[in-house]
């Protein structure tokens, strides 16, 4: 008998997180690797936020917290959903993990029951089925055409509605297509969500700042504030305020659901670090005007990204709104032959490819619901992204129409 739990088999690894393990381990074995999977600023957390943790430390704020968030930090974050947002909440409406994940995690954790059906559209992170799946819920995975930037209609969420619906998980700007919903696409969605009194929305801002060319982001209570009671706006500090390593998220939304998930995080983790959670008071209080600048340099890095791996043979990618990821189409590539013979069969076939034979580590589209694509993070410096799509457009002329070596 196993001591690995059945559901356990429900799951599977995080690919994300395997690629990024699998370039870290090519490049400790002296192999020349670009890593371009992980979803994680290249940017220092600000000296500021940096200095706030400091001054916790010197002060003796190591001790335990309120499980879910610290009233201080619970005010900053109420005060950041009002002035970013126009959200109001109270502390009760607010929790607070080790992470966003975590945030996710005990949101279904603590609401799904067996059976309920989690609409996610696809392509979407990696972690939202499996998760949905050790809760004991049924993911229904809605696929979103490249034709509407990946993004879901009004239409597909009316047909994927059934009884059993619990949650609807929205992520805008999206990991791992890049492409965000405007004011307008959002209330084509809530209006229908209006209809269906039993389904919940968990809405998934994480990369609420990072968002170019004047874009302006909206989240789904804002838009339809009638829904307020059924939302679950997540949030974090990792990707806008670079601070992936303080493990740090936070959420608002209805008093017994976040009781709930205080709870489930109670008997788990228990509070989140005492000492992240005083920079988050700073980084989410301070000084926000180092956002611009750093998303200023996230644009151009996005334009010549796509500019390269769409002038790359067989590749095609359209230009996102935010984040810091393309989501480029790789059915040009599909069918060819390696120089060695091998036969690119599918976007997995693709990137062990580019990783093999030019150093370049990017995320297969399946691992995302979607192929054939694959995932470029251009988080990293604009030298590197260079010479990295530089790679992926020697990869792409190298590949011919042959047969398969038997």
């Amino acid at each position: 008998m196993s001591i690995v739990a059945d559901r356990l088999k429900r799951i599977k690894p995080s690919p994300t997180l395997s690629v990024s393990a699998k370039a870290k381990e090519l490049k400790a074995a002296g192999r020349d690797v670009i890593g371009l999977g992980a979803g994680e600023p290249d940017f220092d957390t600000p000296d500021f936020i940096k200095e706030a943790a400091k001054t916790a430390i010197n002060n003796g704020e190591t001790k335990y917290t309120a499980v879910d968030g610290t009233p201080e930090l619970k005010d900053a974050i109420i005060a950041k959903f009002k002035r970013d947002n126009n959200l109001e909440y109270t502390r009760d409406q607010i929790t607070v993990g080790t992470g966003g994940k975590q945030v996710l995690f005990n949101a279904l954790m603590a609401s799904v029951n067996p059976g309920d059906e989690v609409i996610i559209p696809a392509p979407y992170w990696v972690s939202y089925p499996d998760m949905t799946l050790i809760a004991e819920g049924t993911p229904v995975i809605v696929e979103c055409s490249k034709e509407n930037n990946f993004k879901m209609t009004a239409e597909q969420l009316e047909s994927a509605i059934t009884p059993k619906t619990k949650w609807l998980i929205f992520n805008s700007p999206s990991n791992p297509t890049g492409g965000a919903y405007t004011y307008d696409e959002i209330k084509a969605l809530t209006d229908v969500l209006v209809k269906h009194s039993h389904v919940y929305i968990m809405s998934d801002d994480m990369y609420e700042h990072l968002v170019y060319d004047g874009f302006k982001f909206a989240t789904p209570a804002q838009v339809e504030p009638d829904l307020i009671d059924r939302i679950l706006t997540c949030n974090g500090v990792s990707k806008s305020y670079a601070m992936t390593g303080w493990r740090l998220g936070y959420a608002g939304g209805p008093k017994e659901l976040i009781k709930a998930m205080a709870k489930i995080q109670g008997q788990s983790t228990s509070n989140p670090s005492s000492i992240s959670q005083a920079a988050a008071v700073e980084a989410l209080n301070g000084d926000q005007s180092f956002l611009a600048e750093r998303n200023n340099a996230f644009a151009d890095r996005r334009d010549m990204v796509v500019d390269m791996i769409n002038a790359a043979e067989g590749l095609e990618c359209f230009k996102p709104e935010g984040a810091f990821y393309v989501y480029a189409s790789c059915e040009g590539a599909i069918g060819k032959t390696t120089p060695e013979g091998i036969l690119i069969r599918n976007d997995e076939d693709f990137v062990t490819y580019l990783l093999e034979s030019k150093g370049v580590a990017a995320v297969h589209g399946a691992a995302f619901g979607m192929s054939p694509y694959f995932r470029v993070s251009y988080a990293t410096s604009k030298e590197n992204l260079k010479e990295a799509c530089t790679r992926i457009q020697q990869a792409c002329s190298a590949l011919n129409k042959m047969e398969a070596v038997a």
